[in-house]
């Protein structure tokens, strides 16, 4: 949006009630010239991400650099400037808002969570299901009157959604007030976009489809000092039919593990008592190195570190190898509560998802982990009404969750999403029946985390304490090692400290129960 046009907005902000219609009038035509003007840029000087350049991407050096800046000239733009960002979707993208809210600090900016006192929003989008590119252009309709309001308010679409090609199109075309879009491999740019979206005349894109190298040194604005997100590494080279990740965060590429160390140090320093390991496919961690050096060495050496808890997530069974179970297997900081995604019961349907194991090789990769660790907790992830999936392939799935005994399942219906090879795929199950395949394996994933959850009742329990209780500030609430929520009475004072809790009520997803004794030492 150029000046002319802000500064016809801004008229149109301080018009009286009798000038709505002029006022509207004059609204459509500024977004009219707007959008003529993002679309001659979108077909003359934009180049969208491309899905058929992303499957035919080789293996490429990855470059890492330590040297980032803000430049000095940015260095306090954003003193007297507020900050929003909102998130949606996975770990990473919770963590790549971090990164954003760490740079945005040290260009000056303050956070904020309210929409009227930002100069900034940012909205930090999720690709992987309809349901949340829908929340997301909700939310783009409802930031339009602030825009209308505060004409100098800068509003930007980053994230997993940015990199899709008809998301980007559909905002250039259908949004022309958005000032700002950038995807997942340029973050670090951060400073230099928001410059831009500040003193430039059009709207700023800069979405690549080409994968970006490794950035270390990248500010982070952590939540809290209990837990915290350690990216290992980026993308996905698996290509499952059905998941858009692979295009939108792009080919493999792991951090170096003595960057990973380091950082990992770093936190154990601060007093964090928790780290989570996050990549795309975590534990294809290493296999870009060409240093034989995986996931299980990787933690093998953080065993070391003095962090009590350290977990990954989300893991591939199609790489979950001997080296990393035997290192799980030893205790101590490393956790024995595993989520291992299956997707479905059916060999037939994970062929067709492109999965690229069976249903008998995934059970024995769970004979594998309890050999090795009895006691492990296992959680998964799985869709139904993938299409053309029959109600006998289905009742595999249930079998599936019975025989493996999963202790909590993330349960989805099946959502197509534009440019990957299940979305020209003929679908002849109803939404009625898959509905109804959701609700049947919820009732099954329901009944096995309540039958599990009474197990813990009488026994004691060490929690992690993260803070009040959502529903109850007096009462706290934290997390024992298999991932597992209790709320219970106890001191203030142990919040961010490990404690025993004796457990006196299961519930189907949470533990009650009453701290027994004083601070775990942690060693």
């Amino acid at each position: 949006m150029n000046e002319q046009q802000r500064k016809e907005m801004s008229q149109i902000r301080q018009g009286t009630p009798a000038d709505v219609k002029s006022d509207q009038d004059n609204l459509e035509r500024i977004q009219q010239k707007s959008s003529e003007d993002f679309t001659k840029y979108f077909e003359t000087t934009y180049q969208p991400p491309s899905l058929r350049k992303a499957q035919r991407r080789r293996k490429e050096d990855v470059k890492v650099h330590y040297d980032f800046t803000i430049p000095e000239e940015l260095d306090n733009i954003g003193h007297g400037r507020k900050y929003m960002i909102r998130t949606y979707g996975c770990q990473m993208n919770e963590h790549d808002t971090e990164v954003m809210a760490g740079i945005f600090e040290e260009m000056g900016y303050e956070s904020t969570s309210d929409t009227k006192e930002a100069d900034i929003i940012l909205l930090n989008t999720c690709a992987i299901r309809e349901n949340a590119e829908n929340k997301v252009f909700g939310e783009i309709g409802h930031l339009k009157p602030l825009k209308l309001e505060n004409p100098n308010l800068i509003i930007g679409v980053c994230g997993c959604m940015s990199q899709e090609e008809s998301v980007v199109n559909r905002i250039l075309q259908k949004h022309p007030f958005i000032d700002l879009i950038f995807g997942t491999h340029n973050i670090h740019r951060l400073p230099q976009l928001v410059k831009e979206a500040m003193f430039g005349k059009e709207m700023v894109i800069d979405v690549w489809s080409k994968e970006g190298d490794i950035i270390e040194n990248l500010p982070r604005s952590r939540k809290g000092k209990i837990k915290a997100w350690v990216n290992i590494m980026y993308g996905c080279d698996k290509f499952c039919t059905y998941c858009i990740v692979p295009y939108t965060r792009g080919k493999e590429r792991s951090r170096l593990p003595e960057d990973i160390i380091q950082e990992v140090r770093h936190l154990a320093a601060q007093g964090y008592k928790e780290i989570t390991l996050l990549g795309q496919n975590v534990n294809a961690y290493g296999k870009d190195l060409d240093i034989n050096y995986g996931l299980g060495d990787l933690m093998d050496e953080l065993t070391g570190i003095d962090i009590p808890r350290i977990r990954f997530t989300t893991s591939h069974p199609r790489d979950f190898d001997d080296r990393l179970i035997e290192v799980l297997a030893k205790g101590g900081n490393m956790l024995d509560h595993i989520h291992l995604p299956v997707q479905s019961g059916n060999s037939d349907v994970l062929k067709i998802m492109g999965r690229k194991y069976s249903r008998e090789e995934y059970l024995e990769l769970v004979r594998k982990i309890r050999t090795a660790m009895p006691n492990a907790t296992l959680t998964t992830d799985i869709i139904v009404g993938f299409p053309n999936e029959t109600e006998e392939q289905f009742q595999d799935t249930m079998s599936l969750m019975e025989e493996v005994g999963f202790e909590a399942a993330y349960t989805f219906i099946y959502s197509a999403r534009e440019g990957t090879p299940a979305a020209r795929m003929t679908d002849n199950v109803s939404m009625e029946e898959k509905k109804d395949r959701l609700q049947r394996l919820n009732k099954l994933v329901n009944d096995q985390s309540a039958e599990a959850m009474k197990k813990y009742e009488g026994e004691v329990v060490e929690v992690l304490v993260e803070g009040e209780s959502k529903k109850n500030s007096e009462v706290l609430a934290g997390y024992t090692k298999r991932n597992k929520m209790v709320n219970f009475t106890g001191p203030r004072s142990s919040i961010g400290t490990i404690v025993k809790v004796k457990i006196n009520k299961a519930k189907t997803w949470s533990l009650d129960g009453v701290m027994v004794e004083e601070t775990i030492e942690v060693k």
